[in-house]
């Protein structure tokens, strides 16, 4: 392949069977949930062979803790806004719009789901918890580099993003601007 034909195909076959799959898999647990889901039907939906999906994730889990891992990486990045505060509330602004979107359901309920499925489950729902964690972390570490007091990661979890997380899984409220800024505050 020459290099013009390389120019028109920005991030190749491999990037576009990627997000093929990741998008099959969010819109099959939407549909259905998570235990109702198999590489067969993801390929299927994605357009492309089962093998192609074992051959890059080597697992149902494995892809299922990508799709979580890259959704909400990119959805909910760390901010640096200069001060802990305005990190935590914009954080936290994010994680709720993303939560309460479209496709935010299904992540928190494949990442849930992931623990009761078996040693790879827990094992995928553990990677993803210690990279959110190392996340949070590296927020924590800017603002006391900056000489703020902050909390530990696992504080921000507790106070923060698990009653985020328990509203919408069970469908207790909404996720308003005020009520997100409340539980930043009532952690700092």
């Amino acid at each position: 392949m020459d290099e013009r034909q390389r120019a028109r195909r920005p991030g190749g076959r491999g990037a576009r069977v990627g997000a093929a799959v990741h998008q099959a898999v969010t819109d099959l647990i939407s549909e259905r949930g998570y235990g109702n889901v198999t590489v067969g039907e993801v390929a299927a939906r994605a357009g492309v062979a089962d093998s192609s999906i074992y051959r890059r994730w080597g697992s149902l889990e494995a892809l299922l803790t990508d799709v979580a891992l890259t959704r909400l990486n990119a959805r909910s990045p760390m901010p640096d806004t200069g001060s802990l505060a305005g990190d935590l509330r914009t954080y936290a602004a994010n994680v709720a719009r993303e939560i309460t979107g479209p496709e935010g359901l299904a992540l928190l309920r494949l990442a849930v789901a992931l623990s009761s499925n078996g040693q790879q489950g827990t094992q995928a729902l553990d990677d993803l918890l210690a990279e959110r964690g190392r996340q949070l972390q590296s927020m924590l570490d800017r603002a006391q580099e900056r000489g703020e007091h902050a909390p530990d990661a696992l504080g921000v979890l507790d106070h923060v993003m698990a009653p985020m997380y328990i509203r919408v899984l069970f469908g207790l409220g909404p996720l308003t601007p005020d009520y997100v800024n409340s539980l930043v505050d009532r952690l700092l």
